[in-house]
């Protein structure tokens, strides 16, 4: 039996659907001290970035890269993170996460770093990513 992709809980416990894009699902972090993105390859038993073929794991990087640059120019962060951990969550996705001098874990890691502050409202943010990442985004 085919397995089918669904999202670990842990993940869709901690953010927001955003879209998609050609391979990946994005997600806004529930963490409104970071702007920050998650894209998860819509694969099923991802662990590694060696289970996705070759083609895969260039489309993936350039969503990435286009994430990246995309969470650049709206933010003007002073740098952005991309990183693949996988030590809790074990389904291969990327983090991309806006970072600041001026942020609440600067200059030291996202993870752990104080208590998440979810957004109030998510819209506005979700609206001016949608918007920055169409048309790559549906």
């Amino acid at each position: 039996m085919a397995m089918t992709f669904a999202i670990d809980p842990r993940l869709e416990a901690d953010t927001i659907p955003l879209g998609d894009m050609a391979l990946s699902r994005v997600l806004l972090m529930n963490d409104s001290r970071f702007p920050w993105l998650v894209l998860v390859p819509r694969r099923a038993g991802l662990v590694e970035i060696t289970d996705l073929t070759p083609f895969e794991r260039r489309a993936l990087f350039e969503e990435a890269a286009l994430a990246v640059d995309r969470l650049k120019h709206l933010t003007g962060a002073k740098k952005i993170n991309l990183g693949a951990l996988g030590n809790i969550v074990s389904q291969l996705h990327f983090h991309v996460v806006a970072r600041f001098e001026t942020d609440a874990a600067w200059p030291g890691p996202v993870w752990g770093a104080g208590v998440a502050k979810p957004y109030d409202d998510p819209q506005p943010m979700l609206d001016r990513f949608r918007r920055a990442l169409t048309p790559d985004v549906s």
